[in-house]
């Protein structure tokens, strides 16, 4: 989607694959010899000091942030509205009669910019409420999110237990829900609601059917490619995005 708006704007699109043989460092400076008009961050795959490390020199092209927030000056990002995507949910679940919330967060030294379960502990806590639960996956995939709540059901007394979980994405709530179902024969939502954040697309198929939140890609890439055609001012921007309530709360 990101590719084809660029490109279609006759902008320079280059995908730059970061990893332990090619530093972000060395990625910003080969696309810089490319001659592209841009450098956009996507998602949360890349460490902050991507955004800091002055070893970039002068004369790169302008970098943005894309679903992910920023905190560095001249580094504009637009992303989902984490503080009313969290309200949304919250809100949703109160009403729901939850009452024993906890978080499952990935990757901190990756997310700590997503600000989900900072959101999420605030808005409990204006309830009354402390989180039950603080599950740390370390990573994002299924495998993690189903080891993180194997350890926690596992050490955990059923009168103690979560009655909703919010996963900080939908992979690491789908491997959660794996566990509870298939290992420890608890049922979704009755024992242990569970809540994701992005609407991948196996969200809905009916072996999830998971509740969670959808980030509005379409406009945040429309109004990040606004900014690198100079149509519209380089400055962060949060939008809102969807609340998608299905079977698991």
């Amino acid at each position: 989607m990101l590719t084809d708006s660029l490109q279609a704007n006759g902008l320079v699109a280059l995908l730059v694959n970061i990893n332990t043989r090619f530093d972000h460092v060395r990625a910003l400076l080969n696309a810089d010899q490319r001659q592209v008009d841009a450098v956009i961050l996507f998602g949360t795959a890349f460490r902050d000091e991507t955004l800091r490390d002055r070893r970039q020199g002068r004369g790169t092209p302008p970098t943005f942030v894309l679903a992910r927030d920023s905190q560095i000056e001249g580094v504009p990002a637009v992303d989902c509205d984490a503080e009313l995507a969290i309200t949304e949910i919250v809100d949703h679940l109160w009403s729901r009669g939850y009452r024993r919330p906890g978080f499952m967060s990935g990757a901190k030294v990756l997310s700590t910019a997503l600000g989900r379960r900072e959101h999420f502990t605030s808005q409990w806590a204006d309830r009354g409420i402390d989180l039950s639960a603080d599950l740390d996956a370390g990573n994002y995939s299924s495998q993690v999110g189903a080891d993180a709540m194997r350890r926690y059901l596992s050490t955990t007394a059923p009168e103690n237990r979560v009655d909703v979980l919010m996963c900080e994405n939908d992979i690491l709530a789908m491997g959660a829900m794996d566990v509870i179902r298939g290992e420890f024969h608890l049922r979704v939502p009755e024992d242990i609601a569970i809540v994701g954040f992005d609407n991948f697309e196996l969200c809905g198929v009916p072996a999830y059917g998971l509740t969670t939140y959808e980030q509005p890609l379409r406009e945040m890439v429309s109004t990040v490619v606004e900014m690198v055609l100079g149509r519209r001012e380089p400055q962060t921007v949060r939008l809102p995005g969807k609340l998608v309530i299905r079977q698991t709360t």
